[in-house]
């Protein structure tokens, strides 16, 4: 009877043991314990640590509760503006109610994927080339939109969505490349030019001052010799100063305007003493029985042209051009007459010069 009451007792504890052992379940910190018995959700969610289930009656499912990090395949598409590229992206989502992840969903890892590689399609045609290359961030917002509105019905809270990286063709590479140093060439250019015109207006001002001071010239042009001295590779010329040069003709200048102040003097104080010479219509000339103009005008006498003047008679050599410049003007009125040339200084004598 007692062996009996022992056997029974043994297996009864084996019983429970093996129960136990069935119906124990251990949930980890990051998880959480979705129970369904007979096929219904139990209401309680089982928290982290050692749970009991009723074996062949009750389910246990248990849901990471964990940030998934997600790559989503690169997809192939074409903007707004036409230009095919590929893209790639990768998320970030969490499960914030473990009975929803499993109730809603089938398999909500796959559910996700599956959304983002249709939301990265969408948002591809939806944007241009220039906002996928330089304003990702309005990009990442607008996908984790899209996202997480369908997620939410899951249970799944999408956490944060980065676009990795965009592809393009080669032809578009280089065409982006030629864009881009033409705009620096651009840049440059008018950067070059507004250096230049900077530059003229300090040059005109610094001209203005060397022109109130003259000497400025000199000190710059002695402070680029020294600068210019400094290669030891090079010959230096060393201009005449230009202010000497200055001074040099200012001097030049003020004695040939004394001595040719002086002549002018003589000349018109020996003009003013020499007699006047009639206009042409003032000498008669008488012809003669037999003889023309001409052979009067050999015969003639320095004392037929009146007012002559005499260089034996003290008339300085300066009055000469005045006179032959009266006889000149009466000879252009006198058709067919030589008149005399001008005098001869030193010899003391007027001739009329024969054709």
């Amino acid at each position: 009877m007692v062996e009996d009451l022992v056997i029974a007792a043994v297996a009864a504890g084996s019983a429970g043991a093996v129960y136990a052992m069935a119906a124990a379940r251990v949930i980890k910190q990051y998880e959480r314990g979705v129970v369904l018995r007979l096929g219904r959700l139990r209401e309680r969610i089982r928290q982290p640590g050692l749970t009991m289930i009723v074996p062949g009656v009750d389910r246990l499912r248990k849901v990471n509760m964990q940030i998934v990090t997600m790559p989503v395949p690169a997809q192939e598409g074409i903007t707004r503006d036409n230009v095919t590229v590929r893209v790639d992206a990768v998320v970030y989502f969490k499960v914030v109610d473990p009975a929803e992840a499993v109730i809603q969903v089938e398999d909500y890892r796959f559910a996700v994927s599956q959304m983002a590689q249709t939301s990265l399609r969408s948002i591809i045609g939806k944007s241009d080339l220039d906002d996928l290359l330089s304003n990702r961030e309005k990009l990442n917002q607008g996908l984790e939109l899209m996202l997480d509105s369908p997620a939410v019905g899951w249970g799944v809270h999408i956490d944060r969505v980065e676009i990795k990286d965009v592809s393009l063709p080669e032809t578009m590479k280089r065409s982006m490349s030629r864009q881009a140093e033409a705009e620096r060439e651009r840049r440059a250019r008018v950067i070059n030019a507004d250096a230049e015109l900077l530059a003229s207006k300090k040059l005109a001002e610094a001209a203005r001052t060397m022109a109130d001071q003259p000497s400025a010239l000199q000190l710059r042009l002695l402070q680029t010799i020294v600068a210019v001295a400094a290669e030891k590779n090079s010959t230096l010329v060393l201009p005449f100063p230009v202010e000497l040069l200055r001074f040099l003709e200012r001097a030049g200048h003020g004695e040939g305007e004394g001595e040719g102040g002086r002549g002018r003097d003589t000349a018109a104080g020996t003009a003013r003493g020499a007699p006047e010479v009639p206009p042409a219509e003032h000498i008669e000339l008488e012809p003669a029985d037999g003889k023309d103009a001409t052979d009067r005008a050999g015969t003639a006498d320095a004392a037929d042209v009146p007012n002559a003047p005499d260089a034996a008679d003290g008339t300085d050599e300066a009055a000469a051009p005045g006179w032959a410049e009266a006889l000149g003007r009466a000879g252009r009125s006198v058709a067919g007459l030589e008149l005399p040339d001008a005098p001869e200084s030193g010899t003391g004598r007027t001739g009329i010069g024969h054709p």
